[in-house]
């Protein structure tokens, strides 16, 4: 059965779900995992929320599915990745999550 990215929504293609890491689970308050909620991502759109995005900042401001997609920090990428069919990416911390993790 597809998947969908809870985060873009694009739908993961069952031919491509035998790769285990192509759909991700996503702890809301990654800091908390063992009680935090959790949401379904696909491998670019996990990736790019724990580039753009501390911990700290998940845990406090963006620790639901609906804060994050209305993140303006995220939008670009959003409009982006809806519009192909990557599954996978590379992306670079920016110094902002980098030195503050």
């Amino acid at each position: 059965m597809p998947t969908t990215c809870a985060l873009c929504r694009r739908i993961v293609p069952d031919e491509t779900i035998d790769d285990p890491q192509v759909v991700q689970e996503h702890h809301l308050r990654p800091e908390e995992r063992a009680t935090s909620p959790t949401v379904m991502l696909c491998r670019p759109c996990h990736k790019q929320i724990h580039a753009v995005f501390t911990n700290e900042e998940l845990r406090d401001t963006y620790e639901t599915i609906d804060a994050l997609r209305s993140a303006e920090r995220l939008a670009d990428y959003i409009d982006w990745i809806r519009g192909t069919k990557k599954l996978d990416i590379r992306v670079s911390r920016g110094d902002r999550t980098h030195h503050r993790r």
